[in-house]
């Protein structure tokens, strides 16, 4: 997916977000949203909304003097999810259909997304997520692809969402435990997108192959990820991949057997899928 006119209109006011988010004064904020409304006449429309991230993330952090714009933000993510383990588990357990209720929660956590256009509350989701259906139900699908799957690459997104992810994943081992797993995260800081740092504080590398991506983006930007993250991209059976940055990184791909776990939060993703804002979307490609 290439930007168009509202995606430039959205990372502007994106500025502003994370200006308050970091309590910056008067003075930077203003010259946060100055120097990134400069920034946008020269966006390119070849980009994808990630990319264009990357380049006015990073100008937000050297101005702002900050290696992580939210990693405060992050940690208050994190928290938040994990009071929801229990009863989340507790939903595992009793369900008669454990991958359809993991994966629903899996892509409920997918509201946890500071970059987004429209803000969702988690509790809530998590009340209504187990009764909603997909807008685009490929779930039967992505269900027969991972009977057949040796190698399965889940793409992680955003922080407090790897919380639910890391449940999905020991849904997945519990069920399929003869293929091996693997969960990618990104290179470097990067709005609330889930680095190493805190897929480690998760526990993901007792889990499964934990992977740094080496991607900048909030999204799995191929041509930017490093050798071993492209290998593995390309040679796992499945890759189930999370959230609306990576789908929109991932559309289109070079490859086949992609599962976009997602809860459609703007209006150019919601037009690409066809969809509503608002919609939860299980799609193979």
């Amino acid at each position: 997916m290439t930007i168009d006119e509202a995606c430039v209109a959205c990372i502007i006011n994106q500025s502003a977000k994370v200006a308050d988010a970091i309590n910056a004064s008067t003075s930077l904020k203003d010259e946060m949203i100055s120097t990134i409304q400069e920034m946008s006449s020269n966006f390119s429309y070849e980009d994808n909304p990630p990319e264009i991230a990357s380049y006015v993330y990073e100008k937000m952090a050297e101005i702002a003097n900050k290696t992580d714009l939210y990693d405060e933000v992050k940690e208050l993510s994190t928290k938040k999810a994990l009071s929801f383990v229990p009863l989340v588990n507790d939903k595992i357990f009793a369900s008669s259909n454990k991958l359809l209720t993991a994966t629903k929660t899996a892509v409920a956590g997918n509201v946890i997304d500071l970059a987004a256009a429209v803000e969702f509350d988690l509790e809530e989701e998590l009340s209504k997520v187990f009764h909603t259906e997909f807008a685009h139900d490929d779930f039967e699908l992505m269900k027969y692809q991972l009977t057949k799957a040796k190698s399965v690459l889940i793409i992680g997104d955003n922080v407090g969402e790897h919380i639910f992810d890391y449940i999905f994943i020991q849904t997945l081992k519990e069920l399929y435990p003869d293929a091996s797993y693997s969960y990618m995260v990104r290179g470097n800081p990067i709005i609330n997108d889930v680095t190493m740092k805190e897929a480690k504080e998760a526990g993901f590398d007792e889990l499964c192959e934990l992977v740094d991506s080496g991607v900048n983006t909030p999204g799995f930007t191929y041509n930017r990820a490093n050798d071993y993250s492209k290998k593995l991209f390309d040679s796992v059976d499945l890759v189930i991949s999370k959230g609306m940055g990576n789908y929109e990184c991932m559309s289109p791909s070079h490859r086949k057997n992609i599962c976009f776990l997602l809860k459609v939060k703007c209006e150019v993703v919601a037009k690409s899928l066809g969809k509503n804002v608002g919609d939860i979307v299980c799609k193979v490609v």
